[in-house]
């Protein structure tokens, strides 16, 4: 059985990136659209992202606004490490 791409992507440095994009709407240029992108990406070159937005601007009607990426190795939540090994809550 062979491994899922999604999995060799992993093994590759591959890891799950969210783009939010902020775009203008074509026919009402004033309003502002949202999409939410999600897919595998390396971090910090982010190859598929750069290919999709390219793709948008090519082929797309609706000018992009802006764009926030997310990935953990950008923000991630802080980790908790013991010093002693015990912890006393009062």
């Amino acid at each position: 059985m062979a491994a899922s791409t999604d999995f060799r992507r992993q093994i590759e440095g591959y890891s799950l990136t969210t783009a939010e994009i902020l775009y203008h709407l074509p026919d009402f240029p004033h309003l502002l659209q949202t999409f939410v992108w999600q897919r595998y990406d390396l971090f910090p070159q982010f190859p598929e992202l750069k290919r999709f937005l390219a793709f948008w601007q090519d082929r797309l009607d609706g000018p992009l606004h802006s764009v926030r990426v997310m990935h953990d190795r950008l923000i991630k939540p802080a980790e908790l490490r013991t010093i002693s090994g015990e912890f006393s809550l009062h």
